[in-house]
């Protein structure tokens, strides 16, 4: 990402913090010995049932500044005991938890929502049991998973992780907890930028890693220590005000989000630059002005990016030219198969949409106003309220989905683009 310059800062927005990095600093600092410091943590409901997960495991969370502190008191070790963990819809709970106990000794049961309980955990519970952990999961491969744990070894592994990075970040968090060192061989890895995250996160907690040529990790044992931590912005959440910046021809500043960020996703703002908008990147905040036209006529990889790939096909319609998205199958297994659900409700739209495996291309067209079916996906309610500030009449079927990662979500759109100077509102009349 290089810096552009863009228009004066205009509004502010307020983005929560990361919940990717809210829930891996939950789990480093409940395994780390003493008490962790978190600022500025998100409270949402995916971050709420991963910290009520570990409370059930036995770590004390003490909630501080209405919650704009968590300190977090380890043990410095998995946990012990026997226990029933509820992940509700949190798929970093259900990916990052059982490797976390599998280290400790007792008997836990994770289960989760419907939503939930469809999405796999094969790859996660083969490599456990391959540690030394016992592992029962569900008819399905998933949900409900129960681990009999008794320490893990370690050892040379090698993690299939072209469903979900998840899993190899699970693993890599529990690594410093075996009883001996881990090499972790890397098979076709997704979203590689999320495991720079955990690498990064694990060693501002004392974990001692080193990345081999081949894509090897290796992680030594020896625990983890307490940290303070002020947690970024959610770089994900904030590809939606910055697209919308993009399609209203206004400046939208996300402060606490600059080089430096560990979140991949901030580089959904180089597809901006690419789509017509100008971007700034400095040390502090990121700035990003629309003239509220679009360049199309371009395909681009973001298989890395993924989480933002709806932000930019909601957006598409509105372009002078075709766009395609490639590299992003692994989006199928997300919270609902967002490739179809993304080609579902642009098609419902009247926008001509064409999909593939891994693969979507919108082409340009006049959306007409209608219901998106938001799948209970917080992104796809999110992404569609970005083409509502362009689109009269589209309305949300489940505006409350966007409470997984941004609770205020509508409120915030509707500060920072008031329906005064916009076609119409993306909600659903007297909904919130």
């Amino acid at each position: 990402m290089t810096d552009t310059p863009a228009h004066a800062a205009g509004r502010a927005a307020r983005i929560p913090g990361s919940k990717s990095i809210t829930n891996r600093a939950l789990l480093l600092a409940a395994a780390a010995t003493g008490t962790s410091r978190l600022r500025s943590p998100l409270v949402s409901a995916d971050t709420v049932a991963f910290r009520t997960a570990l409370e059930n495991l036995g770590c004390r969370v003490e909630r501080q500044s209405h919650d704009q502190v968590w300190e977090v008191t380890g043990a410095g070790c998995g946990p012990t005991g026997d226990a029933h963990v509820w992940c509700e819809d949190a798929g970093t709970a259900a990916r990052f938890l059982p490797p976390f106990v599998a280290t400790g000794h007792g008997r836990f049961v994770f289960d989760g929502s419907a939503q939930l309980r469809a999405r796999p955990l094969g790859p996660l519970a083969e490599t456990l049991t391959a540690l030394g952990g016992t592992v029962t999961t569900g008819p399905s491969g998933g949900l409900p998973m129960t681990v009999g744990a008794d320490g893990l070894d370690g050892g040379a592994i090698t993690v299939d992780s072209s469903l979900s990075s998840q899993f190899l970040s699970g693993l890599l968090m529990a690594a410093p907890l075996m009883r001996s060192p881990v090499a972790f061989t890397v098979d076709s890895l997704v979203s590689r930028p999320y495991i720079a995250m955990t690498l990064a996160l694990m060693r501002r907690f004392g974990a001692k890693v080193t990345e081999r040529p081949g894509d090897v990790i290796e992680v030594q044992p020896g625990g983890y220590g307490s940290a303070t931590l002020t947690v970024e912005p959610d770089a994900s959440t904030a590809s939606y005000v910055f697209a919308a910046a993009t399609v209203t021809g206004t400046t939208v500043t996300v402060p606490g989000l600059g080089r430096g960020s560990l979140q991949g996703d901030l580089r959904f703002v180089d597809v901006l630059r690419r789509l017509g908008a100008r971007v700034q990147v400095t040390e502090s905040a990121t700035v990003v002005a629309g003239d509220g036209r679009l360049r199309g006529g371009f395909s681009v990889d973001m298989g890395e990016i993924s989480d933002t790939f709806m932000t930019l096909a909601a957006i598409a319609p509105l372009a002078d030219a075709p766009i395609t998205v490639r590299g992003i199958a692994h989006a199928r297994l997300k919270e609902s198969d967002r490739i179809a659900a993304v080609a579902q409700n642009l098609r419902a739209l009247g926008v001509d949409t064409d999909e593939g495996r891994d693969w979507i291309t919108i082409h340009p067209g006049s959306p007409l106003g209608t219901r998106i079916a938001c799948r209970r996906d917080h992104r796809i309610g999110m992404a569609f309220s970005v083409l509502g500030l362009r689109v009269p009449g589209i309305t949300l079927d489940d505006p409350s989905c966007v409470g997984k990662t941004f609770p205020g979500f509508h409120e915030e759109l509707r500060r920072l683009f008031p329906p005064t100077s916009r076609p119409a509102s993306p909600l659903r009349q007297g909904s919130r």
